[in-house]
């Protein structure tokens, strides 16, 4: 997997790269137990700062998105959280909150977005009811 980082984008490395991170594990580009490059391989081909990796990995692996396993490296994490159950439906809520509040503002009907979604769902790797 290549990530990139756009130097004109008023976005910070680290919201790009971490944000690129997620999409990849979401749409299965990343797989569960893959290995990511270490922290000076990441950041020498991005030429970037090494702790601005490293706090991505950080991150990331707070979130149970990633994982370090010692003298092995870093890899992604096995789906499913430590979050409870509850504690999960609560932040999705208030992503979709915060994506239905901008669709509105932006002048799209229930119609138009609920198409969109349906879209876009095709898209990413679903955890299936058994796993």
């Amino acid at each position: 997997m290549e990530f990139s980082i756009d130097p004109a984008s008023r976005l910070p490395i680290c919201r790009q790269l971490s944000r690129q991170m997620r999409e990849a594990v979401a749409r299965g580009k990343l797989q569960p137990d893959e290995r990511l490059p270490s922290v000076r391989e990441l950041s020498r081909s991005l030429v970037v700062n090494p702790n601005t990796v490293a706090r991505v990995y950080t991150e990331l692996e707070r979130e149970g998105v990633l994982n370090t396993r010692p003298g092995l490296g870093v890899f992604v994490a096995q789906p499913g959280s430590e979050l409870s159950r509850k504690v999960r439906k609560e932040r999705l809520q208030a992503a979709v909150e915060q994506f239905l509040t901008e669709a509105v503002h932006l002048g799209f009907t229930a119609d138009e977005v609920l198409s969109l979604v349906s879209d876009q769902v095709k898209q990413f790797q679903w955890r299936t009811k058994d796993s």
